[in-house]
């Protein structure tokens, strides 16, 4: 090889290198290419006809249906506002009742975070990222198999979303099957999830005395009962209704002491189209919203303004088969179509997306978390649950699927940020310059070097490497990519935002199972 030509191949190295490095800082959030909370809502399932004709139907089902099986507080509380308890024994809500309450409704309000820097303020089309879900299995890729999931697999998923940029808040994604007393999951989901990541945290309650505990503990990891009202960094995910159009009594007594308890509640409705829903797509979007404006009537009428998120998840099922379909079409047109009618009532909303029915972080995985969760997003749905790490329609979570996951986001996040149009971005004068003065390609011009951080965004776990750099790299795999990152960061990464003297507390008034040493480095040697 010739000199010049070791000169120029250095200069290369060099320069990629260079702009390696370049890449490797951290952007402030203002600057990066991708961030919580980007504006979505261009994509538009439904057009301002359907919208109408949707919202016509909703308040027909609300008027002239009506729920059944509300508890007696429920009734006591909605009447008292308007509502109408029939001989029949279901409860009725007149449009003005449910038109007053959209207009008193909550907005603009935070989910709080343990670290303000977390805080999520889900109102408009801002979108975010983050985990969901009741699976009873963690997916094992390693050995292509399903376990039961344990509360050491909650500590263990809360750990990697708190070193994941995209997955913007952390709820409860998985049972822990290894307490059977429904009073001690409750406890310790909560101060697994806390202890693990300090972004916002999700999760739900069997019974109202185990949330009116969990409050309890909330107010000594906040420093009293008055830090944890100002600042509510948990919140309820609450299945108030049991599709088609009836209350669930236990639900609804969570529901009442999570208000009660100052913490705020995301309203869901779950029906599956064909089963618990109508099979027609519209019709299952017309109930959920049902659903959940008659929980948003309930909660306002005990107490006017409480923090509530519209969270319409209705489901699809396979009708061969009658099995849910999580990462269908149907399912991407459904929660595109709940963002549009949050947007409509302008309420906080959140739906499901990411639902994966491919058992394994496997090309399917792919392609159905892809399509379901970037179509949330350009729609502007506030908040997109289960977006990452789920299987086997909700019934697997894989860890290693949340690191991948995470890439996903980062490039679902860039469709929703979209293309800015400006007389910079339009580049006629950069193209001067190239073409008239300059080398004939940009590679070099300052505007490419100036846009590479801002206006790109860079996987960190793929692989974009060329065939003859990939075969030099050993022929890396995603998966093994995402095993190693998960090993180095469960090896390595122990939150301690906790502090030890509130830890210790916390562990002598309540029953607390992860053991300490689970949450420490293991000492080698």
């Amino acid at each position: 090889m010739s000199a010049t030509s070791t000169s120029t191949e250095g200069r290369r190295r060099g320069g990629r290198d260079a702009r390696r490095t370049l890449r490797a800082q951290p952007l402030a959030d203002d600057v990066a290419p991708i961030r919580a909370g980007m504006e979505g809502g261009r994509f538009k399932p439904l057009d301002e006809a359907a919208l109408k004709r949707v919202d016509h139907a909703v308040f027909q089902v609300l008027e002239e249906i009506g729920f059944a099986d509300a508890i007696p507080s429920c009734i006591e509380a909605v009447v008292a506002k308007g509502g109408i308890y029939g001989d029949d024994g279901r409860l009725r809500f007149p449009r003005k009742l449910v038109e007053d309450t959209i207009a008193m409704a909550a907005r603009n309000f935070p989910l709080c975070a343990l670290d303000p820097k977390h805080d999520i303020h889900p109102q408009g089309r801002k979108v975010h990222y983050g985990t969901a879900g009741a699976a009873v299995h963690v997916v094992d890729i390693e050995k292509r198999e399903y376990r039961e999931s344990f509360l050491q697999d909650i500590y263990d998923a809360g750990r990697i979303v708190d070193t994941c940029d995209n997955i913007h808040f952390f709820q409860r994604p998985m049972v822990a099957r290894d307490l059977e007393d429904p009073r001690d999951l409750d406890i310790n989901t909560v101060y697994a999830a806390l202890s693990a990541t300090n972004k916002h945290v999700g999760t739900s309650f069997t019974l109202p005395e185990y949330a009116e505990e969990a409050i309890a503990m909330l107010h000594v990891i906040a420093g009293g009962e008055q830090a944890w009202r100002a600042r509510p960094f948990v919140s309820n995910s609450n299945c108030f209704v049991v599709p088609p159009l009836k209350f669930a009594e236990d639900a609804c007594g969570v529901l009442e002491a999570c208000i009660r308890g100052g913490m705020p509640v995301l309203l869901l409705s779950a029906g599956q189209a064909g089963a618990t829903a109508p099979a027609a797509i519209a019709g299952a979007v017309v109930q959920a919203t049902a659903e959940v404006l008659a929980g948003l009537v309930y909660v306002n009428a005990i107490a006017p303004g409480h923090p509530c998120i519209f969270g319409t998840w209705p489901f699809v099922s396979d009708l061969r088969t009658g099995a849910m379909s999580g990462g269908s079409g149907e399912q991407a047109l459904l929660t595109a179509a709940c963002a549009q009618m949050a947007h409509f009532y302008d309420l906080p909303g959140g739906s499901a997306a990411g639902m994966a029915d491919s058992k394994l972080p496997d090309a399917q995985s792919g392609y159905e978390k892809g399509i379901t969760d970037v179509m949330a997003g350009l729609a502007g749905l506030n908040m997109v649950y289960e977006s990452a790490g789920m299987h086997a329609s909700l019934l697997g979570f894989c860890l290693e699927s949340l690191i991948i996951d995470n890439d996903m986001l980062s490039q679902a996040l860039r469709c929703v940020r979209g293309i800015e149009v400006t007389d910079e971005t339009l580049s006629v004068e950069t193209m001067r310059q190239v073409c008239t003065e300059g080398p004939g390609h940009y590679l070099g011009h300052e505007q490419t070097l100036s846009l590479m951080q801002t206006e790109y965004v860079y996987p960190k776990i793929a692989d974009r490497s060329s065939p003859k750099e990939w075969l030099e790299l050993d022929k890396p795999d995603i998966l093994q990519r995402a095993v190693a990152r998960k090993r180095e960061i469960l090896e390595g990464h122990f939150p301690e935002h906790i502090p030890a003297s509130v830890d210790r507390a916390l562990r002598e008034q309540f029953n607390i199972l992860l053991p300490r040493e689970a949450m420490r480095p293991r000492r080698t040697g």
